[in-house]
């Protein structure tokens, strides 16, 4: 038993994915692998990749009065608009985050819905907490894309930020026999992010405080995608066995 499926202590699949040039095709890809899980076409797996410029929109975005000029400021900032199924509102990423893609079957698995937030939220945390970032878990005030689970870094004394900045964001999509957990970890560069994100947080007319979108390298400066991967795949295998895919 793992600690975010009861059901199963069955080893996970990696894969790391470079991005397809497509955005759109990269967030859809999500959600075949998921279908591919549900048919028992594959195990339970993670895929990791770092995208290309991108502004993935929620939902309730695309009915808010000022979304077209949202999508238009994405794109002067240089990020592709896309639309997610999954999550709540607005949130950017690029080269300098991880987007990690947890699959698995579950016969049950809108039942541990929420018992997943809470779950995949610490274990991220302790992840970036090997790479000296004072992570928590828990929303703060302010933040793009709010949610109860976030991860959050805390400043230090070697911190370029004087708040607590957002670092991850976390969504779930549920389909019967099999969930999809997605991620976004933001660890380096959050100079294109912030500002793509106040423009278009701007244009829906939307509260967001600027100063919460960051970086772990603006945390701890020196932190970089390689050395989180390399973390985050040591706190999943204290739970799990990760077979690499070659």
């Amino acid at each position: 038993m793992t600690l975010w499926n009861p059901e199963s202590d069955a080893a996970l699949d990696f894969l790391f994915e470079e991005p397809s040039g497509d955005p759109v095709a990269d967030l859809g890809r999500g959600l075949d692998l998921l279908r591919q899980v549900q048919r028992g076409e594959r195990p339970g797996l993670l895929r990791f990749y770092r995208p290309d410029p991108t502004l993935a929109f929620g939902q309730r975005d695309v009915r808010m009065a000022g979304y077209e000029q949202a999508v238009a400021a994405s794109t002067a900032h240089g990020f592709a608009p896309v639309v997610r199924k999954a999550g709540g509102r607005a949130a950017a990423y690029h080269r300098g985050t991880l987007i990690v893609d947890h699959i698995e079957p579950h016969s049950e698995a809108i039942l541990g819905h929420q018992r997943r937030f809470e779950v995949f939220g610490e274990l991220y945390a302790q992840a970036l907490r090997q790479l000296g970032v004072q992570a928590r878990v828990g929303a703060i005030p302010g933040e793009y894309c709010p949610g109860d689970f976030s991860v959050h870094g805390l400043p230090t004394e070697l911190s370029r930020s004087a708040v607590p900045v957002k670092l991850v964001g976390t969504a779930q999509r549920v389909i019967a026999g099999a969930w999809l957990f997605s991620s976004v970890f933001v660890i380096e560069d959050s100079a294109p992010i912030r500002a793509v994100l106040d423009a278009v947080y701007q244009a829906m007319d939307l509260e967001m405080d600027p100063s919460t979108a960051g970086a772990a390298d603006d945390m701890v400066p020196g932190v970089n995608v390689e050395d989180f991967i390399d973390a985050l795949l040591s706190e999943y295998r204290q739970h799990t066995t990760v077979n690499e895919l070659v």
